[in-house]
């Protein structure tokens, strides 16, 4: 590897947040002193509501431990929420988890970091006929004062994504700050980039990143596809060109740098999280978060804090779902107060073709700027016939590390078999052909699905399985076997999109398995976006460094909901942030452009695992009808659900009534009823389980009738009550029952199945699944 740089191209982006090239980097990260201390995070709960200063017993343990080390103090934490880091010893520690007040103790953790068609694509995803044309672009001088906060990398200030022509005066609410630094100053801030603050490690290991200046492109990326301002002309070196932009770009932006190279730190996201609330922020952007393997409960997991405090204060919270699919339990962020993003592709496609001597074309997927002639004239061989004398045949076929003979392989495109290959990537095996003077790499897999990866100047290509035997029977039937790669050319209008990748992390949750999880799909693959001005690593021979890049990722499809959750509060301001997060579950799609049901890359039929309540709308959901509005009653019952006494929860939340008390018979059966917008029920041992929501009614009419329409599965019966939904003036908030029945004996697998309620004009979807 060359560098973190490299990273952040598509496939090396999709390693790291993997953890493919840090195995370590989601886990607690010891770095412990010379005297064996290292950094804790002290968590004390919610916040002195009527007063910024330091909470009584937050300041006497924070004294206390700042007397027996003056340089112990690493973040303090008073705004959203109360606690502070420390440098602590074990036994510090455990002293201080006994004390009052103080909800968790835990080591710092290192979380991981987890486009321009895609918003015109969206706008087209609709359950109603758009006349727009798509390429007019639209760039509105009018601004919002809904200010979107992204915990990222960092940011590209020069990046013309973040141009302020034409915005208004910086909203008065606004109480954050342009933080200086050695390449950064207030004047890199504008009326578009409002705020910007950087956190230090507290082990000094990014000691050059101490700025709010992007040096990894990732904040970047991600800041210009919420609320990028449209830009013209916008390319990856010619490649997706078009006109870019944010979903709402007339939204301000604010950016926390709690990245670095060496991961994202819980400390800094936790800072982040405070001064973000103190700041004025209206919705917040997370595309990170922890592998699978590395599940911190409630009480130890920083974003699920933060996110808590945040929406207690009606900030929005998204966050990427994690690039650990498509096994199923990968989720993460799965806190129901979090809205959980899972990633989908576009109609856009980045193809490089093999052409065979016999005039054959495969169509072949990836980034590359192949200088091979556009006519089939290089010799081809398949791997296996140039097996090494010292290499297995599996492993030639394989293109192992020196596993192909040079005398046989120089000069010519080497078709690789990375079937039930899991060790070595496409990268891996250019390497394995280059070093024996190949010249192209045709790779037989279908590990990278619909991703696109960038392979440079050299001619390498990915087919799929299926398209295997043509090109294997081509060179088995011909004496002097010959090819080219071409080099990529942009297709649009690719169907079926939207899919389901492969890497996008899939429920049921871990968390609770009577909350379904991901709630959401977005745009997450091969993504146009603004990118560093300094770049230097993979820049194509003779070219510049390009301000644009096209990476994959839910850390890609999690702005996409933020931006779409900031224009639904620009036009609904008095929205809370559930009614927000209802309007964009309930009015998602499940059919892609072939007007089919939504599949993933291996072909399957998708389900709310893969990708929530299905595919956003940029439409439907500014007017979504009825919400569910799931309040901070509903998510201090589900910490009672879930096992936390009722003296925690007083201390976590700052609202909790004088008169709340955790039921006596609190079981995880009883998260179903939360006031949630989908509908997820423990059906082991049951026959007959009862559910109840609630809909605020935020249509334009006050006189309205809702009747439902309910998809079923097999066997189980849906019987709700009442049957229609009556609206008036003065009733404005109804509620009604759904009854599951079922005439199985035992359920074989979890059941999906959806309750829509529609009164002509809108159309409210909440998807539900039965669990065995």
């Amino acid at each position: 590897m060359k560098g973190i740089t490299l990273l952040l191209h598509s496939f090396y982006i999709l390693l790291l947040v993997l953890g493919v090239l840090r195995s370590s980097s989601a886990e607690n990260d010891s770095n412990e002193d010379v005297n064996g201390k290292q950094v804790y995070i002290v968590y004390m709960g919610a916040a002195d509501s009527t007063s910024p200063s330091l909470r009584n017993d937050h300041a006497q343990l924070l004294n206390a431990v700042l007397k027996r080390n003056d340089k112990a103090l690493v973040r303090n934490y008073k705004y959203g929420f109360s606690g502070f880091a420390a440098r602590l010893s074990k036994d510090e520690a455990n002293s201080i988890i006994q004390k009052p007040g103080v909800v968790s103790v835990f080591p710092d953790p290192i979380l991981k970091l987890h486009t321009t068609r895609s918003w015109d694509f969206l706008k087209y995803q609709t359950h109603v006929k758009i006349d727009a044309n798509p390429n007019t672009l639209s760039n509105s001088s009018t601004s919002s004062d809904v200010v979107l906060g992204i915990l990222d990398t960092g940011i590209w200030p020069e990046a013309a994504s973040f141009n302020d022509e034409g915005m208004s005066a910086i909203p008065s609410h606004w109480k954050g700050t342009c933080m200086k630094s050695q390449d950064f100053n207030s004047s890199n801030c504008n009326r578009k980039l409002i705020g910007a603050r950087f956190y230090t490690d507290p082990n000094g290991d990014d000691e050059g990143d101490n700025t709010p200046r992007d040096s990894i492109g990732h904040g970047t990326h991600v800041a210009s596809t919420a609320v990028g301002t449209a830009v013209t002309n916008a390319s990856y070196y010619g490649l997706a060109a078009g006109n870019a932009k944010g979903g709402s770009s007339e939204s301000r932006l604010a950016v926390y740098r709690v990245c670095s190279n060496f991961g994202c730190r819980g400390s800094a996201i936790l800072g982040a999280f405070d001064d973000a609330i103190a700041d004025g922020v209206d919705v917040l952007s997370l595309s990170l978060g922890a592998s699978p393997g590395f599940r911190p409960d409630l009480t130890t997991d920083p974003i699920a804090i933060g996110s808590f405090h945040a929406v207690e204060r009606g900030i929005v919270v998204a966050c990427s779902a994690g690039n650990s699919g498509p096994n199923s339990y990968t989720v993460v962020n799965d806190a129901p107060w979090i809205l959980t993003v899972a990633a989908s592709t576009i109609d856009r496609d980045f193809q490089s073709n093999t052409v065979l001597g016999d005039n054959k074309t495969i169509m072949g997927r990836a980034i590359n700027f192949s200088p091979l002639s556009n006519s089939a004239e290089y010799p081809i061989i398949y791997s296996e016939s140039a097996k090494a004398s010292s290499s297995s045949l599996t492993e030639a076929r394989q293109c192992h590390s020196d596993s192909l003979d040079a005398n046989k392989v120089k000069g010519k495109i080497v078709v690789c078999d990375g079937r039930d290959d899991g060790e070595y990537s496409t990268s891996d095996k250019i390497d394995t052909v280059k070093a024996v003077g190949g010249i192209g790499l045709v790779h037989i897999t279908d590990e990278n699905g619909a991703i696109a990866s960038y392979y440079g100047d050299f001619p390498a290509t990915v087919i799929s399985s299926k398209d295997s035997a043509t090109i294997l029977q081509y060179i088995n039937s011909s004496n002097n076997p010959i090819a080219t790669i071409l080099p990529t050319t942009t297709v649009l209008d690719y169907k079926p999109a939207p899919l389901v990748p492969n890497f996008s992390s899939r429920g049921p949750s871990t968390l609770s398995s009577n909350i379904l999880k991901p709630d959401i799909a977005a745009p997450g693959v091969n993504i146009l976006a603004a990118w560093i001005g300094n770049g230097v690593d993979e820049v194509p021979k003779r070219r510049k460094p390009s301000l644009y890049n096209i990476i994959s990722g839910t850390s890609m499809a999690c702005p996409h909901v933020s931006g779409l959750a900031s224009s639904i509060k620009t036009q609904n301001p008095t929205w809370s942030a559930s009614a927000i997060k209802s309007a964009i579950m309930t009015t998602a799609i499940q059919s892609d452009n072939m007007k089919t049901p939504i599949t993933t890359d291996s072909g399957s039929v998708a389900t709310p695992y893969d990708f929530g309540a299905g595919e956003m709308t940029t439409s439907e959901s500014l007017q979504p009808g009825l919400v569910y509005e799931t309040n901070t009653i509903d998510y201090l019952n589900f910490l009672c659900y879930i096992g936390l006494d009722i003296t925690t929860i007083k201390v976590i939340s700052r609202t909790v009534p004088d008169n709340f008390s955790c039921p006596k018979d609190s079981s995880s059966d009883l998260i179903s009823n939360i006031n949630y917008p989908s509908i997820a029920v423990n059906f082991t041992g049951k026959s007959v389980v009862n559910v109840s929501r609630t809909v605020t009614n935020v249509g334009e009419e006050d006189e309205t009738a809702y009747s439902p329409v309910v998809e079923a599965p097999s066997g189980v019966k849906i019987t709700l009550t009442p049957n229609k939904l009556q609206f008036t003036k003065s009733s404005k908030r109804l509620s009604y029952q759904v009854i599951f029945s079922s005439t199985l004996t035992s359920l074989k697998e979890d059941l999906f199945g959806s309750i829509t309620w529609s009164n002509g004009k809108y159309m409210v979807r909440s998807p539900f699944v039965l669990t065995k």
